[in-house]
């Protein structure tokens, strides 16, 4: 979780992408939660490798390491030189059994982790899959072949970000072999490079299927993946804080609403997110991620991003708007 997220500023700007909230919880709290229910087995260490977020960052994301049980590490990636060197990055945490994620991209699954394979990769159709990684599979469903990006058509089986190994150890030669021999596509040093040896020494790769997979690339992604979060999530009995203070206002399911936050006539839902001490008075807010301490007044906003310490006045509008701005009508 490396990158400096160009696609989602301004909201970037001021804190890193996977630390965006989703229905009230950081992007990577809910990837590594929804990883640890399928793996079935106890997390030992969860090692997140970073660029220069800042202590206050790095004690979030050990608190996100220990809710599920695990120690938490922290690794940095100095340069963007590629997926293989970012996960060669936390080196010292690649033992045994290990799963890889990119903290931009969240999924469903109703499956337990088949922890026997040598690997598992997991997969979704996609409509155009020219910016992903992908793999074709033989007519038994093994992986024969990884394409980083193919500019003619391959294979529509899109890798998410998401990938199991058996054995850690053995990943990590693998990736210090392309840094070592300078083996690169497209300019950086690929994972899928490393996947297509390993499975050349004869390593059986198997996709891994899910039901939805969702994306937090960009702002009218991330709205989007919030809403299909609510709806995951909708029968929850602490969607909306108890310290919230509503007065003359309609909560239209599913929807988050944080600690302290406040609702003054307003009409709330559905699919929105509401951080903690934000305050929405005399205002229409749906399908919309508000973040902690943002004003909303006299407004209909819908399918729309606003940060933190936001102040909000104004008629309808379609909105992405970073942190610490003051916009009136």
């Amino acid at each position: 979780m490396a990158g400096m997220g160009k696609r989602m500023r301004p909201h970037t700007l001021t804190v890193p992408k996977p630390l965006v909230p989703i229905a009230g919880k950081p992007i990577v709290q809910r990837l590594v939660e929804d990883i640890a229910k399928v793996c079935n087995e106890p997390i030992e260490e969860v090692a997140f490798i970073i660029g220069n977020f800042g202590e206050a960052v790095e004690k979030s994301l050990i608190k996100i390491a220990e809710s599920v049980g695990a120690k938490g590490t922290i690794t940095y990636q100095e340069e963007p030189l590629g997926t293989a060197h970012a996960i060669l990055c936390a080196k010292e945490s690649l033992q045994g059994n290990v799963v890889v994620a990119f903290a931009d991209t969240l999924f469903k699954a109703d499956f337990t982790l088949d922890t026997s394979a040598d690997g598992t990769i997991w997969v979704q159709q996609v409509e155009d899959p020219r910016p992903f990684g992908v793999v074709k599979l033989d007519d038994q469903g093994n992986i024969t072949d990884f394409v980083e990006k193919p500019e003619t058509f391959v294979s529509n089986l899109a890798i998410i970000g998401i990938y199991y190994f058996k054995d850690g150890e053995y990943l990590r030669n693998e990736l210090q072999y392309l840094l070592d021999n300078d083996i690169k596509d497209k300019g950086e040093f690929q994972l899928t490079n490393a996947l297509e040896n390993m499975k050349n020494k004869g390593t059986r790769f198997i996709p891994g299927k899910i039901s939805e997979w969702l994306d937090c690339g960009n702002k009218d992604a991330t709205v989007y993946t919030n809403q299909r979060y609510l709806e995951y999530i909708k029968d929850q009995p602490d969607l909306v804080s108890p310290t919230a203070k509503i007065t003359n206002s309609v909560i239209i399911p599913p929807t988050y609403i944080g600690e302290n936050a406040v609702l003054n006539n307003a009409v709330v839902g559905p699919y929105v997110s509401i951080g903690k001490n934000t305050q929405v008075s005399d205002a229409i807010v749906s399908n919309s991620i508000v973040q902690e301490n943002t004003v909303i007044k006299f407004a209909n906003i819908t399918n729309s991003m606003l940060g933190s310490f936001v102040s909000f006045q104004g008629k309808q509008s379609d909105l992405s708007v970073g942190d610490y701005n003051v916009l009136k009508e």
